[in-house]
């Protein structure tokens, strides 16, 4: 897919870049762009989501101006793709509680609120006090079946705090436990590769 396609490149970990001289881009205090100047990518610009983070190659021999220019504006079209395919966070909650109604019908508190938050070290987080419950932006764009399942998590825990036997027991009724637990353990995998351009290299080469 043009701006958004994956693509396997043999890198050299000098080439990998997360910052733009003094330039500060969007997101970059997160760590969450990575800029890749390919020795192979001879005129495209790419960008994509891997782990947590968006990729932009670029060409080996880009100038720094031209670097400038374009990786903004790569990072806000990947942006504005998954803004327009983001659930709101009045459907997230609402999705809450069509889970917990299907699957768990015991647990009759539902969420004060659902937010989107930048958490790099958790899926999702549930305060059992006050009824709030935060999934990462790092799902945004996630399969359906692995949103659900992290919605569900956090929904049980709105009356069970901890991860006991009830707690897993409830978990277990979700469909598609095995499958969204790989998605979750890859993307992780992915994003920890990333922050290290040697340990990026190696994943990325794998396939080539």
């Amino acid at each position: 897919m043009h701006d958004c396609e994956e693509t396997n490149l043999f890198l050299e970990p000098s080439l990998v870049e997360t910052t733009l001289e003094d330039h500060t881009l969007p997101g970059i205090s997160e760590g969450e762009i990575i800029v890749i100047r390919s020795t192979r990518r001879k005129k495209n610009v790419s960008a994509y989501r891997q782990g947590g983070r968006i990729v932009v190659s670029i060409p080996a021999r880009m100038s720094k101006a031209d670097e400038r220019a374009m990786v903004p504006e790569m990072v806000a079209k990947i942006r504005a793709q998954e803004a327009a395919a983001t659930m709101s966070e009045e459907s997230l909650a609402n999705r809450i509680s069509e889970l917990l109604s299907e699957l768990a019908p015991e647990i009759t508190v539902r969420p004060s609120s659902v937010n989107w938050r930048g958490m790099r070290e958790r899926w999702g987080s549930c305060t059992g006090i006050d009824g709030s419950i935060r999934i990462s932006d790092r799902l945004k764009g996630a399969p359906q079946y692995a949103l659900d399942y992290v919605l569900f998590h956090e929904g049980i825990h709105l009356q069970f705090f901890d991860h006991g036997s009830e707690f897993k027991a409830l978990l277990a009724r979700f469909p598609e436990e095995e499958l969204a637990e790989a998605y979750l353990s890859g993307y992780e995998a992915a994003e920890t590769a990333l922050t290290a351009p040697e340990a990026l290299k190696k994943l990325l080469n794998k396939g080539a």
